[in-house]
């Protein structure tokens, strides 16, 4: 399969790139290296693998595929706060282009992939379904929320084809010092206080990077070969955690008992959601199953 990934040299994308790889997949991975890209990665010399230095919104060309996988995106909801300019660029209109010029083929269209976030529910009262509406809570969510509709539209105006991604909060090798993890095995390497919004007990559910691509990968394949088309789903690790239980957690990689003295309470982020929840049953009735581990999967050494 030859696929046009974007944002391949970020933290999930390269690790779908990695994947697709080792499964024989040809990459043309389109990524503009913004400041949270890697600029080495252990692919760079693989002879499937073809990386493009442009942005999403002003590429005019998508080489022919069987699929475009988007993982280009600004992430960061705390920068969405400050200023959503950004945001409504390349997540907004980034999505309208590369939807334009997937539309403007006559024959051979790519599917389109669009990986999305469960921040576009917005705050969790009950567990969410694909059928739930979206009701995003802050700057970032809302960008993403106005792509799927992007995506559903031109599926609807123009016969795109697609599938749309919903995944928990993802964590992992590669992933930018200003997520939660990696920001807490920061400061304790450099012996710095954890800051934590308020009172630390919001609740996220969280899924390993690597079992994410994983299932990603498995609908695109189903999805290339015809057997889904036109469809979301939610993927979820199934591990609730306030952000106390993952600062406890990651402290525990480290030997480090005293975990409370560690900790720092911030202001509050503006809009913040008290608790994100999604549910597999429908990936799950596919026959594709997303790994339910007990508690963060321990993915670096001390």
């Amino acid at each position: 399969m030859r696929i046009v990934v974007t944002g391949g040299r970020g933290f999930i994308g390269s690790h779908f790139v990695e994947l697709a790889l080792d499964r024989g997949h040809r990459i043309v991975d389109i990524d503009k290296l913004t400041y949270c890209s890697n600029k080495r990665l252990p692919f760079d010399s693989n002879p499937g693998y073809e990386h493009v230095n442009a942005d999403i919104c002003d590429v005019v060309h998508i080489p022919f595929c069987d699929a475009v996988v988007n993982f280009a995106a600004e992430t960061h909801v705390d920068n969405s706060i400050v200023s959503s300019v950004e945001f409504v660029r390349s997540n907004v209109l980034g999505v309208r282009n590369l939807l334009d010029l997937i539309r403007g083929r006559v024959y051979e269209r790519p599917l389109f992939l669009q990986v999305s976030t469960d921040e576009v529910y917005g705050d969790a009262v009950s567990t969410f379904t694909e059928t739930d509406s979206l009701r995003p809570s802050n700057p970032y969510a809302a960008t993403k929320a106005a792509a799927e509709h992007l995506v559903t539209a031109y599926a609807r105006t123009y016969g795109v084809s697609y599938l749309i991604t919903r995944s928990s909060n993802n964590y992992g090798p590669r992933q930018y010092e200003e997520k939660l993890i990696p920001k807490i095995i920061s400061c304790l390497r450099e012996s710095r206080k954890i800051p934590l919004h308020g009172t630390g007990l919001y609740v996220r559910d969280w899924i390993y990077v690597k079992d994410n691509v994983r299932v990603i990968m498995e609908l695109l394949e189903r999805a290339v070969a015809g057997e889904i088309s036109n469809d979301v789903f939610n993927v979820a690790g199934q591990l609730s955690l306030t952000n106390r239980e993952v600062v406890k957690q990651v402290c525990g990689w480290f030997s480090v008992c005293d975990w409370e003295s560690r900790v720092v309470t911030t202001d509050n982020r503006l809009g913040q959601d008290e608790r994100y929840s999604i549910s597999n049953s429908k990936i799950e009735s596919t026959g594709i199953s997303v790994p339910r581990r007990t508690e963060l999967f321990r993915w670096m050494s001390k």
